[in-house]
């Protein structure tokens, strides 16, 4: 009768590289998503600075100057 033995190979070291492997694709997908909402962050204060940058424009041709003469007045020209 043959004897049944089982040989157990161990795996423990593929465990810990996969272990590290997961964990290093957990971070890096968490620094992408930190990294995404500050560039969101970033666009909203330029959709910002251009709506006031517009209103100044549109004030300064009300007043009767070109256009021209207000964009170059809004971006700190006299």
């Amino acid at each position: 009768m043959p004897e049944n033995k089982k040989d157990s190979k161990s795996c423990g070291g593929k465990k810990k590289i996969m272990v590290a492997y997961g964990f290093i694709q957990l971070s890096s997908s968490f620094v992408s998503a930190i990294a995404l909402a500050a560039i969101a962050f970033g666009f909203c204060s330029v959709k910002k600075e251009s709506k006031v940058f517009n209103n100044c424009v549109t004030e300064i041709v009300d007043r009767g100057s070109a256009n021209a003469e207000a964009v170059r007045y809004c971006n700190g020209g006299n």
